[in-house]
């Protein structure tokens, strides 16, 4: 009992932690979420850490909430998710609620204007870095390569939904694995 407390624990402020530093939200929390659930405490792992970037991108909700419902789940069951979930969103209701109280026209504020433009440079650059090494990652051959160019051409020249970009590449995904035949080796294994 005393360790599944501590678990969750350590799910809440973790989570907490990184819910403080979300700023450019969803990809641009990769790097952090890479950083502290990867590497320091090997929670997950890059490739999982992608996977659920992946299902967090096409479901429903805020990217960086969905992974820390995923690995709260993975570490401590429904408990967990839930733990991990509230711990991320957790900092953004204090400082929403405190902005809210206490100050009226809170993006009208001179300093406050100057710093959230400092802010989006930040995170510009983080953004960048983040799809950089995501694509480095993700992308393993020409047909992933083919998929990124074919993708950013759909979004970003002919303004097709990303729901309909990512729906249509796992199809592609999914078909080109059953070509292969990826599907009959995963169903030996398992016998």
């Amino acid at each position: 009992m005393k360790e599944k407390l501590r678990t969750l624990w350590d799910l809440f402020s973790i989570f907490f932690k990184i819910g403080l530093c979300t700023f450019g939200g969803g990809i641009a929390m990769l790097p952090i979420l890479e950083r502290e659930l990867a590497e320091k405490r090997n929670w997950t792992t890059s490739d999982e850490l992608l996977d659920y970037f992946a299902i967090g991108q096409s479901t429903p909700g805020i990217i960086a909430v969905n992974v820390a419902t995923f690995i709260g789940y993975k570490r401590a069951g429904l408990i967990g998710g839930c733990v991990a979930t509230f711990g991320m969103v957790f900092p953004s209701i204090i400082i929403i609620t405190l902005i809210a109280k206490f100050i009226s026209n809170f993006s009208e504020i001179e300093w406050v204007q100057k710093a959230l433009k400092g802010i989006n440079v930040a995170v510009a650059a983080i953004l960048t870095s983040a799809v950089y090494k995501f694509s480095k990652k993700s992308v393993k051959n020409l047909f992933g390569f083919l998929l990124l160019v074919i993708a950013f051409l759909l979004i970003f020249v002919f303004n097709v939904g990303t729901a309909y970009v990512i729906f249509g590449s796992a199809i592609l995904g999914v078909i080109l694995a059953s070509c292969r035949g990826e599907f009959r080796k995963e169903e030996a294994v398992h016998d």
